[in-house]
């Protein structure tokens, strides 16, 4: 359970004799040519004192605070006297830029002269994104080539693998991210391998030289290793270490930690993936038992091309059938391999065949394993996981997918069982308090368990005065959303508002189809110039947006947490309605049906949940600096008139609030004026 406040505890450790971290922050804000603000002196006590007391810490720091050196500077000092590495787990790879480009280089710099050594950092990434200099050169056959229907698609890969060959003969680090202009997966799926189809350092013919091994050893020799939520929660599951060894984690952007690491955990079987094992097995065991694993593959294929798409909660008898059959087909396959480590080292290009083969079989294998035992359960709360199909497209067959119900005993056991974490964001506390999110970590009591050991919700406030600078505006006169697309009342509102506020208007909706159909609609009634996203890549539309200060910019989902743009450009966010996941959502809604079965309100902690997170995530790009001002316009009347409306509006900034539409208008024509 979190405690109320922190007490500073005296530090007895061998870091007693470094400068506390009050004076290394004073250090780096003077270096860097800050100001010290009070909710980063708060911050960075708070995370000092969580690192000594080995109690786990939620803190919640508002835009403009300066978490990332709050942070950052107790993780440093901590690491000068400890055994290993401070992991700094982040969402995005711009954070992951940010650290490694900007804030670590000037912190170290200028902590240097009052520690035992110049701190040192590195990047760590999954094993996939980076080059793999034996798969590179060892003639491995594509596995994805006959994926690749459209003639223009096979030349246009073609083009980027020669890119990529030439590439890989002057890079120094071999991460996929310094190709620019980027890659797709089919080029880049030839020259990488992950994790489990590595043949290891000590039997690849490159291991003394392989790039992800380079990348692992300078982490292992640094001080703090920034890394992304998915390999943290990678390894945290796997029985082999990716991670130095490690006492402390930072993870920042931490609102984004349960999806991402559903989404590592989530299983995919379609009959591409049967196929291509069926391949990569194909020339190493007897024929008959490859072309009855193809034989199955084809099965699934036509049964799911016939299936509605949608949440599977019971099991159809032909389904299940199936899936044996591709379990079965799979294990056969697996039977028929062998020992898994050759005896014969002299075969480096056999063993990666078999390795590759291994992992392609033992995915299907164990994924239609999970399918068949998420089903049979006598009550729904004995239910772990849910299955359903995704229709597919004109590059995608169709698909199952299997996903946990929650990861909250996962990351109890594996992330919080053995070190301390610290989780940071500007948005954390949803309807004013920690626990919602703490659940869903699992970081609450365990059920018919002692609790856990201690954890603290921190509010370290915003360095903006947000009733002073920004209005929250719900337009409580308009109707309810429907299903059918915006009504005239919303176009004719959002025409009025840009209009008041010269454009310099974000407008957040909740698909991509809605964001569409308003650019299309307000295209010949605005005298502004109108982006929408996918007209262009997501970063020049931002940067175009930015730089000229009528333009507004319409979009989805990227948009409500990666647009940075402070200043003029921005003095009106529009947010069309609350963003509910959708009903049909399978994940979303089994979700709500598993919390209500335990006899909580499914609603509120999950549809809820997910809606406070995304508002004030889009309430979050109105003010970027300390000068900023504007409106937060929400289209949405449930926002002033539901009963769950100020759970809501708690787990937004404490702008001025309004219903009425002309107050909103003059304050934005006097914005626009000034």
């Amino acid at each position: 359970m979190p405690t109320d406040s922190i007490t500073p505890t005296e530090d007895v450790s061998p870091k007693a004799d470094l400068p506390p971290v009050e004076e290394l922050l004073s250090t780096a804000v003077e270096a860097v040519g800050g100001v010290e603000r009070p909710g980063q002196i708060k911050m960075v006590q708070a995370v000092q004192h969580s690192i000594q007391s080995g109690d786990h810490l939620a803190v919640q720091a508002g835009t403009g605070t300066g978490k990332s050196l709050a942070y950052l500077i107790p993780s440093i000092r901590h690491a000068m006297t400890s055994k290993g590495a401070v992991v700094v787990s982040t969402a995005t790879i711009a954070l992951q830029r940010q650290l490694v480009d900007r804030d670590l280089p000037r912190l170290s710099e200028a902590l240097a002269p009052q520690l035992p050594h110049e701190p040192t950092y590195a990047i760590l990434k999954g094993r996939r994104n980076y080059l793999c200099r034996y798969k590179a050169s060892a003639g491995w056959p594509d596995d994805e080539q006959d994926q690749l229907f459209d003639p223009r698609e096979v030349s246009l890969t073609g083009r980027m693998v020669q890119r990529i060959q030439e590439w890989a003969q002057e890079t120094e680090t071999g991460d996929r991210d310094e190709l620019v202009p980027g890659v797709n997966e089919q080029a880049w799926r030839q020259f990488s391998v992950s994790a489990r189809e590595c043949l290891g350092a000590t039997r690849c013919p490159s291991g003394m030289e392989c790039f992800a091994e380079l990348a692992r050893a300078r982490a292992g020799e640094s001080d703090v290793v920034v890394t992304n939520h998915a390999l943290l929660a990678i390894d945290a599951m796997e029985d082999f270490p990716l991670l130095p060894e490690h006492e402390v984690v930072v993870v920042d952007e931490a609102h984004e930690l349960v999806d991402r690491v559903t989404s590592v955990v989530t299983g995919e079987l379609s009959e591409t993936m049967v196929a291509l094992a069926a391949r990569r097995v194909g020339k190493l065991i007897e024929p008959h038992l490859g072309d009855r694993l193809v034989e199955a593959g084809e099965d699934l294929k036509a049964l799911l091309a016939v299936a509605p798409a949608g949440r599977l909660d019971e099991l159809p008898e032909v389904l299940g059938l199936t899936l044996a059959l591709v379990r079965d087909s799979a294990w056969g396959c697996i039977t028929a391999l062998g020992p898994r480590m050759s005896s014969d080292k002299d075969d480096p290009e056999g063993a990666g065949l078999r390795k590759a083969a291994f992992t392609a079989l033992d995915e299907v294998h164990d994924t239609a394993q999970r399918m068949l035992d998420a089903f049979g359960h006598a009550e729904e709360v004995d239910r772990a996981e849910v299955v359903w199909l995704e229709t597919g497209t004109e590059r995608r067959p169709p698909l199952l997918r299997v996903a946990p119900l929650t990861v909250a005993g996962m990351l109890r056991d594996k992330l919080f069982g053995d070190r301390t974490v610290i989780l940071t964001s500007a948005t954390l506390a949803l309807g004013g308090a920690f626990d919602g999110l703490a659940r869903q970590w699992g970081l609450g009591a365990k059920e018919g368990a002692k609790e856990r050991s201690g954890w603290t919700g921190l509010d370290v406030g915003s360095p903006f005065d947000h009733p002073r600078s920004g209005i929250l505006y719900v337009a409580k006169h308009l109707p309810q959303p429907g299903r059918d697309g915006l009504p005239e009342a919303y176009l004719e509102e959002i025409t009025e508002l840009i209009e008041a506020a010269g454009g310099r208007t974000l407008g957040l909706f909740s698909s991509m189809r809605a964001a569409k159909a308003a650019t299309e609609a307000l295209r010949d009634r605005l005298s502004v110039p109108l982006l929408c996203q996918g007209d262009d890549s997501t970063m020049l539309l931002v940067k175009q947006f930015s730089e000229d200060e009528p333009t507004c910019l319409f979009g989805t989902l990227s948009l409500w947490q990666g647009v940075d743009v402070p200043g003029p450009s921005l003095r009106l966010v529009i947010i069309d309605r609350i963003p509910f996941p959708r009903p049909d959502d399978p994940l979303s809604s089994a979700r709500q049906r598993h919390v209500a079965a335990k006899g909580g309100n499914g609603f509120m902690s999950v549809a809820a949940t997910h809606a406070a997170l995304l508002l004030a995530q889009g309430a979050g790009r109105l003010l970027r600096s300390q000068h900023d001002k504007g409106v937060v316009a929400v289209l949405d009347p449930r926002l002033a008139t539901a009963r769950y409306a100020g759970f809501l509006r708690d787990s937004l900034p404490p702008f001025w609030p309004t219903n009425d539409p002309a107050k909103v208008r003059e304050a934005l024509r006097r914005l626009a004026a000034s």
